[in-house]
């Protein structure tokens, strides 16, 4: 494991171990389990990363499959069909409810603080599949398959938050499933909110990912010319 991942790992144990304190807290204080479904929903946040952490594991030990096509594009399936409950967990303020049972600030930190702990490991397993499967000749190419990806996820957190389907769902009720998807797409203008949610999440996301990618790289070159430094003056 490279120190980089460690750190990425050690700081999502420190995340996810306040949201859970701040989920007890709220049990203890109120006895009520309201919020307790967001641990749920932060541990399928976290299967995305998952899935290209064992990659990587495979990727460098050198597995022989690893850069077969088909082994990538099965990686890729698998990641997209989970990644959208990442950030379907920014919509579970939708949950807040002006409750005397508990201060808002409290509910809001708490949801909060779930939110951003299932999307920034759902970010870090997408710069993976940025490294490992979407490595192509052109960066145009990568820059614009990211785009996409990213856009497809914002139509995955429609599908989960208004028509309440799951990851699941692909197997078992496929044909309701794309029978719902087909008909956004035959009659579109039948569905503004449908858009106006695919589009909107779509453009936030791809905001902060690019935002963080930007920081990621820039902290890259900030210790490669570190290094560089320290040897020359050695």
């Amino acid at each position: 494991m490279t120190k980089t991942r460690k750190h990425q790992f050690l700081l999502l144990a420190a995340m996810t171990l306040f949201c859970v304190a701040l989920c007890i807290t709220r049990i203890i204080i109120t006895g009520e389990i309201n919020y307790f479904f967001l641990n749920w929903n932060l541990f399928l946040a976290f299967v995305p990363l998952g899935v290209t952490f064992l990659y990587e594991i495979l990727h460098n030990e050198g597995a022989p499959l690893v850069k077969k096509w088909w082994v990538k594009l099965g990686v890729l399936g698998s990641w997209l069909l989970f990644f959208p409950n990442a950030p379907y967990i920014l919509t579970d303020i939708f949950h807040m409810r002006h409750e005397d049972s508990a201060p808002q600030w409290f509910d809001l930190i708490l949801i909060l603080s779930y939110a951003w702990t299932g999307l920034l490991a759902g970010l870090i397993s997408l710069a993976d599949i940025e490294k490992y499967i979407l490595p192509m000749k052109q960066t145009w190419m990568t820059f614009s398959t990211i785009i996409a990806l990213i856009f497809l996820t914002a139509f995955g957190v429609y599908l989960g938050r208004y028509l309440r389907f799951n990851s699941w769902d692909l197997w078992h009720k496929p044909g309701h499933l794309f029978a719902e998807i087909g008909d956004r797409f035959v009659h579109p203008l039948r569905h503004s909110r449908t858009w106006g949610v695919t589009v909107g999440m779509g453009v936030l996301l791809n905001f902060i990912y690019w935002s963080m990618h930007h920081s990621w790289n820039a902290q890259r070159e900030v210790s490669a010319e570190s290094r560089r430094t320290t040897s020359k003056t050695q």
